[in-house]
């Protein structure tokens, strides 16, 4: 018993020992504020690009609920034509012709536009006139996208105008 105990103990030490490591330098919290670069000081506010009221009142709805918040963030809306659901994402290092790519791979139907003059292309999914998406080239770099889904069994506008609009309006090149 106390043998094992004395390897079980030697084999923590040794363990610890070969895992632990110096590093030189003072430790520093982190923080966005600092003289360091900025290119994080926004990094959670992709998600507020365009307001909650700009996307109820884009998308017809009633009432808006925000809901998961990351590299593609979501929101459930109600309104006359039900339940609305939008999403936008950004991929600071994404390229049209990778979104188009992805999307007819999964057979959606892909057509070019603009987006205040810029390449954007409009994706829909098969006999699905209920939704449809929009991405264009982000500003600075990468690009984005809306999509907006109403319920396919209620009467709504046309998802396609509304991705567009949200997509205007992110890019927004007149600020």
């Amino acid at each position: 018993m106390r043998n094992s105990r004395v390897i079980a103990a030697a084999a923590t030490l040794l363990l610890v020992a070969g895992c632990s490591q110096t590093v030189e330098g003072t430790a520093l919290p982190a923080s966005f504020g600092g003289s360091g670069g900025q290119e994080f000081t926004k990094l959670l506010t992709e998600c507020d690009a365009v307001s909650d009221e700009q996307i109820q009142e884009t998308t017809g709805a009633d009432a808006i609920a925000r809901g998961f918040f990351g590299a593609i963030c979501r929101w459930d809306l109600v309104g006359s034509a039900g339940t609305v659901k939008v999403t936008f994402n950004w991929f600071e290092s994404g390229t049209l012709a990778a979104e188009r790519a992805a999307d007819e791979k999964m057979m959606y139907t892909v057509g070019d536009t603009t987006v205040q003059g810029r390449k954007a292309i409009q994706a829909q999914r098969p006999n699905d006139s209920a939704s449809c998406g929009v991405s264009a080239g982000a500003d600075r770099a990468g690009i984005f996208g809306w999509w907006v889904q109403y319920q396919p069994d209620a009467a709504h506008p046309d998802p396609c105008q509304a991705a567009a609009k949200l997509a205007d309006l992110t890019l927004n090149l007149s600020r």
